[in-house]
């Protein structure tokens, strides 16, 4: 009997356990750029030659080499707040798309931002004081990354 309690609580932990919701446009982070090029101020489209998964998120690489770079210290080069607009996230405290050529590298951290019909969400974040909205951003996301 102890030990079927045991396993029920094991398999209700397991179907319970959260996630982080990541944005996973065309089934890769950053809409398949390349997460490591970033940090060298490229926004370069990865190369499905040039796969890595960590966390069970798909990530592509422009070469072998930045794929290698990846693989040796994933969490370095992971997009904050799974991968949704920084600034919609700190504004709204809700997920929204990104333009994976618009993006921001600060304190060794990638930020990605919407920039569509006429709204580029990084010139509002810089215009509205990035520091202000970074803390919010970062208490905005410790409520919603679990949210689908």
């Amino acid at each position: 009997m102890k030990t079927f309690i045991i396993l029920f609580i094991v398999a209700i932990s397991s179907i319970s356990a959260q996630t982080i919701d990541y944005n996973l446009k065309k089934g890769f982070a950053a809409n398949g750029y390349d997460v490591v090029a970033y940090f060298s101020n490229e926004a370069i489209e990865g190369s499905k030659s040039f796969i890595s998964t960590f966390d069970g998120v798909n990530y592509k690489f422009s070469s072998e080499k930045n794929l290698n770079l990846f693989n040796k210290n994933p969490e370095k080069y992971l997009p904050e707040y799974g991968g949704y607009c920084a600034y919609a996230i700190a504004a709204k405290a809700k997920k929204v798309s990104i333009n994976p050529k618009t993006f921001q590298i600060k304190n060794g951290k990638l930020y990605l931002f919407y920039n569509a019909w006429g709204t580029n969400t990084l010139e509002l974040w810089e215009e509205e004081n990035a520091n202000v909205l970074l803390e919010k951003a970062n208490e905005n996301w410790s409520t919603i990354k679990f949210k689908k």
